[in-house]
Formats: C-alpha cells, structure tokens, sequence
C-alpha cells in the first residue's frame, strides 16, 4: 500500500504521465542504450544525430558513469528535476548491463528521484524483477498492434537469445512478450503507459483494440503519437494521419483508458521542461577541428533565412507554434540577425489546425517571402507544401540558430 500510495505522489511530479507537472517538472533522458533488438519500419538505426528532435537521436552515447555526472549536473542546474528516464537510442533492456549499472550508481547519489524507462516490450519480462529492484516506478511500452498479421507490417525482425525471426513470427514473439511483461509489470506496482504510433492504413483501425488489451493488462494511460517520417526508413513515405484524425481516435479512446494529449515525442537525451528542451545546452564539446592556412571563402552573400525559435538562440518552435519569425542574412560563413516579424500562428490547438487556414498561412508566405529558407523545429504537410510552392526551402532541426543559418546557407547554395 505505500509503495502504490508512493508511486501515486511520484505520478503527479512525472511530466509524461500527468500534464499538470509538464510547466514545472524537468525530466533528464540519458542515452545510454544504443543497442536495438527490434527492427520497425518507421526507425531508422542512425541516431547519433544532434539536428533532429524525436525518439532514437542523441548527440552521443554515454557510459553509466558519464550518465551519472550528467545526472548530478542536471540537478544542479534544475532543482524542479524530478524523472530520470533510460529512452534509448535503442531500446533500454537490449542494453540491460548499462542500463542498471545507470541507474544503480544514481540511486546511490539519489534515493528519491523518480526513474522511468522505455522499452519496445520484446525482453521485458526477464527484466521486471531487476526494474523492480532498482527502484523504477514508472514504465513505457510500445505496443503497435495485438494482431500479428498487423504486426508482421510493422517491424522488419526481432532478435531475441541469440535467433533473428521476421514476418508473423517475429510479431507474434514480440506480442507475447510484451503482454507477458505489461502483465508483470503492473502486477508489480510499476505505473505503465503504452505507446502507440498512429500508421495510416496499417494499424490505425485496429488502435481501439490495442487500447482495450493493455487496459485489461492493467496500463493506465496510452499515448497514440503520429508518425516522424525518417528519410531512409521504410514508411518515409508513408501517407501521415492529420493532426484531426489523431485527436478524434484519442477522444474515441478516452472512454476505454486514459489518453496522453501532450506528448513531444523527445529525444533519447532530452533535457528540461516537456515543453522547453535543454539538451543542447548540454551536448559534448565538439572534437577540435584542424587548422585551416586560410579562412574558407563565403560560399554566397545575402542569403535570407526566417527561423521559428521561442528565444532566438535555438531553433526549437514547431512552424504551427510560432507567432514570430526571426530574420537572418548568412553568406555560409556567418549569420548576421535583421530583424523579428510578428505572424498569426497557424495553428490553435489539435482542433483548429491545418484545412482551412488559408488566410493564417497566405500571411506568413507575405511575412518569409524575401526568404529563401525556413527553419523550424517541425512542421505539417500542408504548410510545407505551400512553401515549397512558392520556392521557399524548409529544413527541420534542432540547432543553435547561428550554426543552423549558416548550414541552411551552404545548402542553399549547393
């Protein structure tokens, strides 16, 4: 009873379980499992990228050691930290080794913080005794689909003791572990949430049936998230769900589980608020570079770039986010600021986005059209389309806007 009464108290402070703690509770993400057993479809094992912002990227991999002083750093600068999460690259119990010793030196340091992990479900429950004797109280699993004909669909194989299995079996294999180590999970106190990605014609039909079975598993809250296309997976190009159609199967399923509505879908070293990412600030000093004999020359003058950016050091705003871009001249080599030019934001919540702002987006063409790129953290189908339309270039990244202005340049040029 006080280990539930406890884990309830530790729910309330965890930004991923309960929206009330997402404005004043940090979480730290440590990248310390770069290994995978499961291969899906929308993933793409290149994750030691600093420019992207969704699950599977990180800057770099740590020891449990460096883990641990990027922990006691972080709570240093953050005293609002409360959730310590093990979220990858890979998948955290295909790397159980670094992933323990991880959280065992911090526990030392720390008895009260809060540890969460994520983890596709295929070894999980030869792991639930060890998650319990660390101290984790709160879980996530990907669970895509319970049929395996769907499955089969979605990941290309699973590796599991020493055997490759693909197709059907593979989903089935996964399946099983999954519901075997959400069962145990649960039954050990552990609050889970599951994860699911929204795949249009896949498994978007059968998502209803997903929320049903891992309620009955004892989950207490689901997250169906819309697919980050990633160049070079499988569903790059894979047809994406609206922002309305996500909503409208959240609130089909609110009434079987609990749904998460506030999800950033955050990178594997996530750093901060849900909703304000620090990561960068806390990236390795980049190896030193070889002195040149001569500056390299300009590659072109005069290039105008807009940025979507909360504060105007990072690009870190959604483009639907934004009320304001910021305005840079780059010749490739260095950024110069203009100017801040104020716009209606495209979009207004999940309900009022998209089909039918015509004028919103008519009006920030007008506010970028001296521009030849934009660079925002993301962006949606339909603005994206518009840009492209009217010649305007869009490269999505998380990036220093100085670094990424002068990149965009270079690309530009090209």
């Amino acid at each position: 009873a006080s280990s539930a009464a406890s884990n309830a108290a530790r729910t309330k402070t965890h930004p991923c379980f309960t929206c009330g703690a997402c404005s004043s509770a940090a979480r730290l993400h440590l990248p310390i499992a770069p290994r995978c057993n499961l291969s899906c479809n929308y993933c793409l094992r290149k994750y030691d990228c600093p420019n992207e912002s969704r699950p599977g990227v990180t800057t770099a991999v740590l020891t449990p050691e460096q883990a641990l002083e990027r922990f006691l750093q972080v709570k240093r600068d953050m005293p609002n930290l409360t959730v310590v999460g093990i979220a990858g690259p890979g998948d955290s119990l295909a790397n159980p080794e670094a992933t323990f010793r991880t959280l065992e030196l911090i526990r030392r340091e720390d008895p009260e913080i809060t540890f969460c992990m994520s983890t596709n479900g295929l070894a999980l429950p030869e792991f639930v005794e060890d998650m319990r004797r660390v101290g984790v109280s709160h879980a996530t699993v990907t669970i895509n689909a319970v049929d395996p004909a769907i499955g089969a669909q979605i990941y290309r194989y699973a590796e599991y003791r020493g055997g490759r299995y693909t197709g059907e079996t593979a989903a089935a294999l996964l399946l099983a572990n999954q519901m075997a180590g959400l069962r145990a999970l649960t039954r050990a106190g552990i609050v889970c949430k599951v994860n699911t990605v929204m795949l249009k014609g896949i498994n978007d039909a059968h998502i209803p049936r997903v929320v049903e079975t891992v309620r009955d598993l004892g989950a207490e809250l689901t997250n169906i998230m819309q697919l980050i296309p990633v160049k070079g997976s499988v569903f790059e190009n894979l047809p994406l769900v609206s922002n309305k159609e996500l909503m409208n199967l959240r609130k089909s399923c609110e009434p079987t589980l609990r749904q998460m509505y506030h999800c950033k879908q955050c990178r594997a070293d996530a750093v901060g608020l849900l909703g304000d990412d620090r990561s960068i600030d806390y990236r390795p000093p980049a190896a030193a570079q070889p002195a040149q004999e001569a500056p390299a020359t300009p590659v072109a003058r005069g290039i105008r770039i807009a940025v979507a950016s909360k504060t105007g050091a990072t690009v870190d705003q959604h483009f639907g986010q934004t009320d304001q871009f910021y305005i840079y001249e780059s010749d490739g080599a260095a950024a110069r600021y203009l100017e801040t030019r104020s716009v209606s934001r495209y979009c207004h919540g999940m309900d009022n986005c998209g089909s039918g702002k015509t004028g919103r987006m008519d009006g920030i063409l007008a506010a970028v059209e001296d521009c030849k790129g934009v660079l925002a953290l993301r962006i949606g189908q339909s603005p994206l389309e518009k840009l492209q339309q009217k010649g305007i270039r869009v490269f999505t990244l998380y990036e220093t806007v100085d670094k990424a202005v002068n990149e965009a340049a270079k690309a530009l040029c090209g």
